[in-house]
């Protein structure tokens, strides 16, 4: 497949900014996981869970002015209910699947904590993926549709103006 269709250029280049933030937002996740881990007796999905609500918040303020800077941005108050929303399920998706790895077949150890973190982190960024670019973040609407130019036996011979009162009128033979 070639790169040379501008939607595809597009989605290839939304994709690898999504990735940058989406890695970042990995990054300060799982930091702040190991973070509250190691400083506090929480529990695991608890303190997974205040990194994650600490990654939301990175995560809005890259994609709204970085991936997403040139989205439409008339509905701010719409825009930050559906992330939250669509945020808050992601959540639930991450830490389910560390919850039923640590409370479901007993891995807790901070390795297997943090492998199955990093698994939930993969599957709920596929949700969110398309969620916030389905939902949250829509495309602008076009300006103007720019026509195609029609196939030249499509035109239709330019008809004369009328004749005006200064004009003569022209006979046809």
């Amino acid at each position: 497949m070639e790169l040379r269709s501008s939607g595809l250029q597009r989605l290839v280049r939304e994709v690898a900014k999504f990735g940058a933030v989406g890695g970042a937002g990995v990054l300060v996740n799982l930091g702040v996981f190991n973070l509250v881990r190691h400083v506090s007796d929480l529990p695991v999905v608890r303190a997974s869970i205040i990194a994650t609500v600490v990654a939301i918040v990175f995560n809005y303020v890259g994609f709204r002015y970085w991936t997403y800077r040139d989205r439409d941005k008339s509905g701010r108050t719409r825009e930050l209910m559906l992330f939250l929303l669509f945020s808050a399920i992601g959540l639930v998706i991450e830490n389910g699947v560390l919850y039923l790895a640590t409370y479901g077949f007993g891995w807790d150890s901070p390795l297997q904590s943090n492998v199955f973190k990093f698994v939930g982190i993969g599957v709920a960024t596929l949700f969110r993926f398309w969620s916030y670019r389905s939902w949250v973040f829509r495309a602008m609407p076009a300006r103007e549709a720019v026509a195609a130019p029609e196939p030249i036996l499509a035109r239709q011979p330019k008809k004369p103006a009328p004749a005006t009162a200064s004009e003569p009128r022209q006979r046809v033979p």
